[in-house]
């Protein structure tokens, strides 16, 4: 048995890593301390701590830690570990994608422009990061139609040029009909747009195009033409301000009762070339210090290629610590900081007022939406929570239900909940639906904190049967919660809600879209729940009961294939590249997994 108060007198007074567990072993918080001893008493006392805090400290069964070196290691160790648990009471970064950057590989003889995730060590030059792909893929396609630049990836000698030179899109490399020398030329030209090197390089095309329509070189004139405008198209689009510092990321926070939004603004070669936003919940009680802090170890502490200053409002806790790593990890000095005059202070507060812009956009919209389905369902209050349920069964097997939840008009991934479906022997959905939701509801009655507070209404997929089994729960439960139902096209997206009268009940177009996500999300839940029980039962049955076929070969088979559904369809010949597989045995597998079936 973990006794907390004699294991607060064991903890050292060393730097490290503190790690909290519930009851069902999950880790709920990970953080790190200069002192270990110091910083985690602080949690099992009585002091002034926000609620979030409070909640987590409230579902600690035990804890651990780790004791490192110095401060440092304590903070990579801490990103590393939020990342790789995901940590309930942590702020987390979900959107951990990696970013585009333009890629121009300035070695080869003919170089190309293109997209990419990954940044190598190649002596390629890299552009970016871009906030999303497709501001990035416009630049780099609106800048090989006006360069006529190669658009193949691989490039090779040939016996005729491609369609692309038909159309005057390129000017085919391939055939020898430009020079390398001539090829640089507007490789070069592209790098400077890219760099915002501009000015010098829209006088020589004002130059080279006067000479071209005095001589009536007409064609070259259009080519020239067609450079200046994607010059400065590309450079209206970038262009934000006149401070003299390159590669600066601007980071905004702004706060409302229901979340918080960051907003940054990303500054290359003193040109704005994208922004991007980021929305955390149940944060409200956190200082901006804080929230800020955690942000950028998760977000910058894994990147390879880094801004030199990262500025923002709010002087932040381990600034010392970060900027330390950040210098270390991009090999150059990399500073944060809190502008109080001039330039980058009104750059500061651009991203401070765009993120409040943001967020008041988002929660307006969310509002509208939440209003709507208020009036349209003749409810009292908002409709905050909604819950939404789908049954998934073939035969009487595997039966399974999903629960997906609306919450603040968002659809929130992490409140998804299966169920595998104990009572029910057969075929039956109403029933099925019966059980489910008298577990659900009997979960909050009993346990306020699993399930969460009960929803404000409850939407079911599928039809007036279930909704009625739904209602006789409710009404045993002596619960008050409105149920409808959700309806289909033939396209198979939302129609409408309907009431228990079969009434369609009309809705906005931007209603039924987030509607169909909501529908389709829970039918996912349940169906994957379901091809999970199920292939789990079949791999653990049908393929141990072949005669040669171990545990290696089994897991050969599922990683290759992903499921008992794709080995079946899959060719004998298929089967048999699974090493130690002949084709013989590979036919015996298929005959045997499709007569069980």
């Amino acid at each position: 048995m973990f006794n907390i108060e004699e294991e607060l007198k064991k903890l050292p007074d060393k730097p490290g890593v503190y790690i909290m567990h519930d009851a069902n072993d999950n880790i709920i918080y990970v953080g790190k301390a200069i002192s270990l001893k110091k910083r985690v008493r602080q949690y099992f006392r009585k002091n002034n701590k926000t609620k979030r805090i409070e909640n987590m400290v409230s579902l600690v069964n035990y804890f651990e830690y780790i004791v490192t070196d110095n401060e440092a290691e304590a903070l990579i160790l801490e990103c590393n570990l939020i990342k790789k648990n995901m940590p309930k009471f942590n702020v987390l970064l979900k959107d951990d994608k990696t970013y585009p950057y333009i890629k121009v590989n300035v070695k080869d003889d003919y170089p190309n422009v293109y997209l990419t995730r990954r940044i190598l060590n190649d002596g390629a030059k890299y552009f970016g990061p871009y906030a999303s792909a497709g501001s990035a893929k416009e630049t780099i396609e609106f800048i090989k139609s006006k360069f006529k630049i190669r658009q193949c990836r691989n490039f090779k000698y040939k016996n005729r040029p491609c369609l692309n030179y038909h159309i005057h899109k390129c000017y085919a490399p391939c055939m020898g009909y430009i020079s390398k020398e001539e090829y640089r030329k507007q490789i070069n030209e592209i790098i400077d747009i890219l760099e915002g090197r501009t000015e010098n390089l829209l006088k020589q095309i004002n130059k080279e195009l006067i000479e071209a329509s005095n001589n009536l070189e007409y064609e070259k004139a259009a080519d020239l033409r067609d450079k200046k405008i994607a010059i400065e198209r590309i450079s209206q689009k970038q262009k934000v301000s006149n401070i003299s510092e390159n590669d600066i990321d601007v980071i905004g926070i702004a706060k409302s009762k229901i979340q918080i939004c960051i907003e940054i603004f990303y500054i290359r070669k003193s040109k704005m070339i994208d922004r991007k936003h980021y929305f955390f919940s149940d944060l409200q009680d956190e200082t901006n210090e804080q929230i800020l802090s955690d942000f950028i170890k998760q977000y910058y502490l894994s990147k390879n290629i880094l801004p030199n200053k990262i500025m923002l409002k709010y002087e932040i806790q381990d600034k010392e610590v970060l900027q330390e790593l950040l210098s270390k990890n991009a090999g150059r000095k990399v500073e944060i900081k809190t502008p109080q005059k001039g330039e980058k202070l009104r750059l500061v507060d651009m991203a401070q007022n765009n993120a409040k812009i943001t967020l008041e956009n988002k929660e307006k919209n969310k509002y509208n939406i939440l209003a709507e389905l208020k009036e349209v369902l003749k409810l009292e209050q908002l409709p905050r929570r909604i819950e939404c349920y789908d049954i998934s069964n073939i035969g009487n097997s595997f039966m399974t239900a999903g629960m997906c939840v609306l919450k603040d008009g968002e659809i929130h991934r992490e409140l998804s909940r299966r169920f595998k479906i104990k009572t029910v022997l057969s075929q039956d959905d109403p029933r099925c639906m019966q059980e489910v939701l008298t577990r659900r509801i009997k979960h909050t009655l009993d346990n306020k904190k699993g399930l969460g507070d009960l929803p404000d209404v409850i939407f079911i997929d599928g039809g007036i049967t279930q909704m009625k089994s739904a209602k006789k729960v409710i009404d045993s439960l002596n619960v008050n919660i409105p149920i409808f139902g959700m309806v289909k096209d033939d396209k198979h997206t939302t129609r409408a809600l309907i009431d228990f009268n079969r009434k369609e009940l009309e809705i906005s177009q931007d209603l039924k879209n987030l509607i169909t996500r909501f529908q389709d999300e829970v039918h996912d839940t349940a169906i994957n729940y379901h091809r999970k029980l199920r292939d789990k039962s079949m791999s653990s049955s049908i393929l141990d009961e072949i005669e040669g076929i171990g545990d290696v070969k089994k897991q050969e088979l599922l990683k290759k294939f992903g499921s008992i559904d794709k080995i079946m369809e899959a060719e004998p010949e298929e089967i048999s590249e699974i090493k130690g597989i002949t084709i013989k045995k590979a036919k015996e597998i298929k005959n045997i997994l499709n007569n069980e079936i």
